[in-house]
């Protein structure tokens, strides 16, 4: 078979969409596999419709996890570059195991909802997150739909919010993490620099299907422009409580080589956490979207 019928050969999969407020499962799909444009194109019709996607049983590699990631965009490097991959910089290490005393990766990542890089001026479109080791017990990620929690979102505060704005810092909760983790590192006067507060739309429109979405978090918004700091936390604090809720909740429920690719313009997580005993390492790369408006 020459290289140009293996790159027009079309895979046959399914999308089934969980029981659930969000999330589909894709079955059928290797990823090692170079995928057409027709395959891709329903990939992304399907990313878009159900906004967390799930493949099992991926046995790629960290460049084929890359690989596949540029094809939604260009990959962001996380500001932690010790937690880099290092044959593979694009990818970051999210990982509670420790070698010679050291963290191998990024232990408490996700110990906060959030979306990701929502403290960028372009935040993330998308993050891919591989499963390489996974504890016994615990371990779970949670997924919210902003969409659905700004729809039911109640008329006072959708007229309180739809044109306000907040600021976004990386450092927002830093210091309390550090206080959990003392392996957490200090950072550098660059890195600082390079995650300056950012000010984000508290509701966002999708660049792509037009839907709004909440875009606020726990993790990185620090305050509502305009506000003062009571009414600012008391906005937030309701906000916060609403988006997280159940009814906008799906509870990933990691498998051996699950790939989890989630659209973060639509959704927030968590991660829910395990004990410290039992290993964890995953692999996640990060996709840069589109200044939000």
């Amino acid at each position: 078979m020459t290289m140009s019928a293996v790159l027009q050969t079309r895979q046959h999969f399914d999308v089934t969409p969980f029981d659930a407020p969000l999330g589909a499962e894709v079955v059928g799909l290797d990823l090692s596999l170079p995928l057409d444009a027709e395959d891709f194109n329903r990939l992304h019709r399907a990313h878009l419709a159900h906004h967390v996607l799930v493949f099992r049983e991926q046995h790629i590699t960290p460049a084929q996890q890359a690989a596949f990631s540029r094809r939604w965009g260009p990959l962001q490097i996380h500001v932690l570059r010790q937690f880099q991959l290092p044959s593979q910089p694009e990818v970051l290490v999210v990982s509670n195991i420790r070698e010679n005393g050291q963290p191998i990766g990024l232990g408490d990542a996700g110990h906060f909802w959030h979306s990701d890089l929502s403290y960028k001026d372009k935040p993330s479109l998308g993050s891919m997150l591989h499963a390489q080791e996974l504890p016994a017990t615990g371990g779970d990620t949670l997924f919210a739909n902003q969409h659905t929690a700004w729809e039911r979102l109640p008329g006072y505060l959708q007229r309180a919010v739809r044109h306000a704005k907040a600021e976004h810092s990386y450092l927002a909760r830093y210091a309390d993490l550090q206080k959990k983790n003392p392996w957490r590192p200090n950072l550098t006067q660059a890195q600082i620099d390079e995650v300056k507060p950012v000010v984000q739309p508290v509701v966002r429109t999708h660049p792509e299907t037009g839907r709004l979405a909440l875009f606020v978090s726990e993790h990185f918004t620090t305050k509502i422009v305009g506000m003062s700091d009571d009414e600012s936390r008391a906005l937030l604090a309701e906000l916060f409580d609403h988006s997280t809720r159940a009814e906008h909740v799906y509870r990933h429920r990691w498998q051996p080589h699950d790939m989890v690719f989630w659209d973060n313009r639509s959704v927030m997580h968590l991660a829910a956490g395990c004990p410290d005993d039992q290993r964890r390492k995953l692999y996640r790369t990060t996709i840069e979207g589109d200044a939000p408006y």
